[in-house]
């Protein structure tokens, strides 16, 4: 059943241990850009037209690391030129958890930010 809504953005919420870290991160590793915050406590960042909210608090570091050992994803960014992508992040000593690598549906490198939140870049 359709109400004739249309959905117009979607934002995943990452809890993070240290929200001007996050940011920080987030900007200068990825090239995202402050889209808000609210106090320091909640912020959203933005990049061609994506976001990711944060809010400080308390990841569970244990489900973190269980995630990373399994290569779980948190996010999924599809991009163009992922090799161009991997090269930039190489350079900017990020932690990446699985080297770019072909795979039939395509090819895929994953990172993980600091609080351990495993994103991949898929061409």
């Amino acid at each position: 059943m359709s109400t004739g809504a249309t959905f117009q953005k979607m934002s995943p919420q990452l809890l993070v241990t240290d929200l001007d870290q996050a940011i920080a991160y987030y900007i200068t590793k990825l090239g995202f850009e402050v889209e808000f915050r609210h106090e320091d406590f909640y912020a959203g960042i933005i990049k061609d037209g994506f976001s990711i909210h944060l809010k400080s608090g308390s990841p569970n570091m244990e489900e973190r690391k269980n995630k990373r050992a399994r290569h779980d994803l948190d996010i999924v960014f599809a991009v163009a030129d992922v090799q161009a992508l991997y090269d930039e992040m190489l350079l900017k000593e990020i932690d990446i958890v699985q080297p770019l690598c072909d795979r039939p549906y395509g090819t895929e490198f994953y990172i993980a930010d600091p609080d351990g939140y495993i994103l991949a870049f898929l061409q």
